[in-house]
Formats: C-alpha cells, structure tokens, sequence
C-alpha cells in the first residue's frame, strides 16, 4: 500500500471515530481592528455563501466574496499583488496555494488549531493550511452509458474507449485546481510507470516525477482529447453537464458527484474510481500578503479550522472530508480509505503548476474564455 493510503486509511478511520463525537465548542469570535472582509473564494457559489454568512454573523465582521476556480484565483493574485483586492483566500487544492507561496504572494500566519490539522495539511511556514480533502473521481450519467453500451469507466484507459468520443468533459488545468490535480495524477502514474520499468527513470534524486513521466502525462491527455466534448473553466461544471445528459463522463472531485447526486440526480449519476490510482487534493486557505484587512483575515483563518466552521459545509451538500478532526463526518462523504490513491506529491504539483499549464493550452487545447 503507497504511503499516502495508509496516511488516509488511518485518517478516514480516526475521522468515523470522532464523528459520533459532539464537537467542542470554539466560542464567539471577536472582531479586532477590521470591521470588512473581502474573501477570493474557491468552492461551489452556495458554500462561498454560506461560509462568509456564518461568519459575518459569528464575528459582527461584514464579509463579502468573489468565486473564481483555482486557477484564475492564482492568476488574479498575482495581476493584484501591488494591491490586493482579497485579504484571505480560501478554498482550492493546495498546489496553487504552493505556487503562491513559492512566488511571495502569501503572508505565514500559524492559526491556534494548526497543531489538531493532520501533516499534509499543513503549509510549509504555515504559508498555508488545509480545510478539507477529496479524491479525483468520474462521475457518469448511467442512462448516455447504457445507450453507448459501455460500463462506467474504472480505469484512466477506459476513458480513451472510441465509444465516449465526445462524450468525456474536464476542465483546464489552466484554470481548474480539478483539472491540474487530473493532470498531475497522469503523471504521478507514469512515473511509477518508468520506475517500474527502468528504475530510476521515473523520478529525480528529490523524489519529483521526471521529464519523462511529465511528457508521457501529455501524451495520454493528447488521446484523451479525442473523445473530450468541452474543456470547463470551473472543475465542478462537467458534472453538471453529466447531470443534463449533455456528457457521459465528467472527470471532477467525487464529492462534487455526490453533491450532485443529493441536489436531483440520484438516479443519473454514478462516482467510480480510476482502480489504478487516482489523485486527491488538499483544500488550502491563506493570508495574502500586503492584505487590505490583515486581523480580518487571520480570524477567518482561526474560525474556519473550527468544527463549527466545517460542519457548514454539509448544510450545502459540500462533503469533502474536514481537516479538524472533531468535526462530524456525513456518512455520504467518500471513505476515501476505500479509494486507490496514488502518492500525489504537492511540492513537486506546485512548482509545475505554471509551466505545465501553459504547455497544456499550447499543445492540448486552448483555455476557455467563459
């Protein structure tokens, strides 16, 4: 078993154990200094709104948001970084937070409850910590399947069945946190690949994939292209266009299926897992640096590792795993102890990000523009 699915056995195990468990109770937090908050927003629209309400009522402190994906939240940070508009952003996997911090776009802030967190995440420098966790999944529409007469896709090959052409929806890894952690995926599972092969092929002497398995990622995402009807600028949109019959396949996180599953298409959708190995994310939060509302923020950050904070996110059908393990878990969140996941390296993920990217829209496709 790889090392990051014993971490999540013994985490997704500690977490059914606590959830019987009544949360402590964080208290009321009180608003210093800043009397606004402005949040760069990663999640679906319903939890951004949801989160900075419950906050805006728990602090006195008026919260406002701007939803963007991932990547167009790093995008826009660094087009702002003269002046921020955003105090704290939150929300996203946690390569892009890894991207900022590389680039000096995140402030270090060490919340009370960082020492509860589990290692993976927590940032280095505490540049960044993480709120929840989720694993990369597909989610299919069972009705489009049975008339293509194919099975729900088990495996990274199945994808590439001339039967889904143009029946298969992702986003862009230019713009998604969804779409980069598929990519990366790709590419952790070459490398392994390589190893396996020719070792020593696979990865460097720092334990990052190599050029070759990052080339040999391209590749498959090159025949994937072929059956891809649309590239989303929002990781959780094909989803939705499974849910409307509009695709067969949309590659997104397993709770965002779930979610959709809750809200009308119980009996559309089904989430299977790649039974090779599939990616996870760490969904980060940080202090942006040169924040507009810098005490603001760092009570955000305090409140949103709370099990109060964390437990909001069921109330929207948002069922990613918390990070505080005195938060309840839903019992229709993923045991993600019973999901295949490769060993997702989010330091080597970060430092690629950018420049992976902008391969992917010079030799796959375009971003989108909406």
């Amino acid at each position: 078993m790889k090392k990051s699915s014993v971490w999540f056995t013994c985490f997704a195990l500690a977490l059914l154990v606590l959830s019987a468990v009544a949360p402590a109770t964080s208290g009321i937090v009180q608003a210093q200094g800043d009397d606004t908050l402005t949040v760069l927003c990663t999640p679906q629209e319903d939890w951004c709104v949801a989160m900075t309400q419950a906050f805006q009522e728990e602090t006195g402190i008026e919260t406002s948001y701007v939803r963007m994906s991932s990547g167009e939240s790093l995008a826009r940070i660094r087009a702002t970084a003269d002046d921020p508009e955003f105090s704290v952003w939150w929300g996203g996997p946690a390569d892009a937070f890894i991207a900022a911090y590389d680039e000096g776009l995140l402030e270090p802030y060490e919340p009370e409850l960082a020492s509860v967190l589990p290692e993976v995440a927590v940032g280095e420098d505490h540049s960044w910590h993480g709120v929840y966790i989720g694993a990369l999944g597909f989610c299919s529409n069972v009705e489009l399947l049975d008339e293509l007469g194919i099975e729900a896709p088990t495996s990274w090959e199945d994808l590439l069945d001339p039967a889904l052409k143009g029946n298969v929806a992702m986003a862009h890894p230019a713009t998604s946190g969804t779409a980069f952690t598929a990519f990366w995926t790709m590419v952790t599972l070459k490398a392994d690949e390589l190893e396996a092969e020719e070792e020593g092929t696979g990865y460097d002497e720092d334990g990052a994939p190599t050029e070759a398995a990052i080339d040999a990622a391209f590749e498959y995402f090159g025949e994937l292209h072929q059956n891809i009807l649309q590239y989303t600028r929002s990781g959780s949109a094909p989803g939705q266009m499974a849910g409307n019959s509009e695709i067969a396949v949309a590659i997104i996180f397993s709770h965002d299926c779930v979610k959709l599953q809750q809200e009308g298409f119980q009996d559309v959708l089904v989430n299977t897992f790649p039974e090779e190995g599939t990616g996870y994310e760490v969904g980060g939060m940080a202090l942006l640096k040169n924040a507009p509302e810098p005490d603001a923020a760092k009570q955000w950050i305090e409140w949103a590792l709370t099990p109060e904070a964390q437990a909001v996110a069921q109330t929207v059908n948002s069922l990613q795993l918390p990070t505080n393990p005195d938060t309840p878990v839903s019992e229709l969140s993923v045991n993600l102890s019973e999901v295949n996941l490769v060993d997702y390296n989010f330091i080597a993920a970060g430092a690629m990000r950018n420049e992976i990217a902008e391969r992917f829209d010079a030799e796959i496709a375009p971003q989108p523009t909406e």
